[in-house]
């Protein structure tokens, strides 16, 4: 019986990773749902206010690219929003008086469409419209051409088009909430991403075990989304301060998220070199010395201080005690005539170094936090 455990104790392992991996990307689609939550429900909600007020208000029998330009432009990253806003209005207008003029000269058809189509994307190009603007001018020239019995009706689509726009404004600028929160959240998803990845490295370092050092590095060079979704939600915080006049009191906690793009990158990036030099030593089979593995969890468990402050909308200097911890530990580790050993120990120092200026220190004063490196024993 045991013999038989042990020959498919491979199977086993491989079974228990694609588990784990399950659960995981579970956990990610869920947690990416309730990020977006907010977008959802002001989605659905501005596109059910679109269809109330081109209907009850204007007096529209079917306004239905009213609750779709809203949709359209709360997609968009809220810096976009007034742009796209402006070039749909833009493409609408220069598809419906296209279509307005073939529909009531030629009527509807085939060739009235194909006509329309080049017509009006041709007409939109010429404005020096982006894609966008051409790309709308085709499909509302197509509605128009293809769904309006009536010339006299088409110009009711540029008016919803008008309303949905305006509807998707104010709802942007009036209740712009989650857009402050993101840039924290996205702060803490990839803190949270660099201590799971020190703790996986440490794992496949102390079990010696290439194929789980392989699938870290794997994952570690799968962050770069991260950090363009942090880019982006700063980004977006930013343009909410600017445009909405309701949630200036928030300016303060918005610019110190953004202040932490750089260090975050480069304690990613960092982060990911140091999984690469781990899984170079776990790959000659060269292991670690005594404190290293345990210091590369001091710091994951420093960084989860830091991911847990910006989650609880706290300061990440909470974290700086643990980090400077940690880099007192970098002088006390014992050096080796090793090459993928002495990389490691680099690594871990410059991606402390790193993370000492996401708890708000400066580059000099995080270097200044790392002692002197123990010397070589001869």
């Amino acid at each position: 019986m045991d013999d038989y455990l042990r020959s498919d104790a491979p199977v086993i392992q491989v079974l228990d990773r694609a588990w784990d991996r399950s659960r995981l990307s579970a956990r990610t689609r869920f947690e990416r749902l309730r990020t977006r939550s907010f977008l959802l429900v002001q989605s659905a909600v501005a596109a059910g206010v679109a269809w109330w007020f081109a209907t009850d208000v204007v007096g529209h029998r079917s306004p239905f690219f009213a609750p779709i330009v809203a949709v359209v432009c709360l997609g968009m990253s809220y810096g976009q929003r007034l742009r796209r806003v402006f070039e749909v209005a833009i493409g609408v207008a220069v598809g419906v008086f296209t279509a307005d003029v073939f529909v009531h000269v030629a009527g509807s058809g085939p060739w009235q469409i194909s006509a329309v189509v080049l017509v009006s994307m041709a007409f939109a190009t010429l404005l020096h419209g982006g894609a966008v603007i051409v790309t709308q001018s085709a499909v509302q020239g197509i509605v128009i051409a293809a769904l309006v019995a009536s010339p006299g009706q088409a110009l009711n689509r540029w008016t919803d088009a008008l309303i949905g726009g305006g509807i998707a404004l104010v709802a942007a600028t009036v209740v712009p909430q989650a857009p402050l929160r993101r840039p924290r959240v996205a702060a803490a998803e990839a803190v949270r991403k660099i201590g799971e990845l020190l703790r996986r490295a440490a794992a496949s370092a102390r079990d010696g075990d290439v194929e789980s050092a392989a699938e870290v590095l794997a994952s570690a060079r799968a962050t770069e989304s991260l950090l363009r979704e942090l880019r982006s939600a700063a980004d977006e915080g930013l343009s909410v301060l600017t445009s909405s006049p309701f949630k200036r009191q928030h300016a303060e906690g918005v610019r110190k998220m953004v202040d932490l793009v750089e260090p975050l990158d480069r304690a990613m990036r960092s982060t990911r070199v140091l999984v690469r030099r781990v899984t170079i030593a776990v790959g000659r089979g060269e292991p670690l010395p005594p404190g290293y593995v345990e210091l590369i969890l001091e710091l994951a468990a420093a960084t989860d201080v830091v991911g847990r402050a910006l989650s609880e909308n706290a300061s990440p200097e909470i974290g700086r005690p643990a980090m400077l911890s940690v880099a007192r530990g970098t002088a006390a580790l014992p050096r080796t005539s090793s090459l993928a050993t002495e990389t490691v120990l680099a690594q871990i120092r410059s991606t402390v170094v790193d993370l000492l200026q996401v708890t708000g220190l400066d580059v000099d004063q995080a270097i200044a936090a790392v002692p002197p490196e123990r010397p070589r024993e001869s």
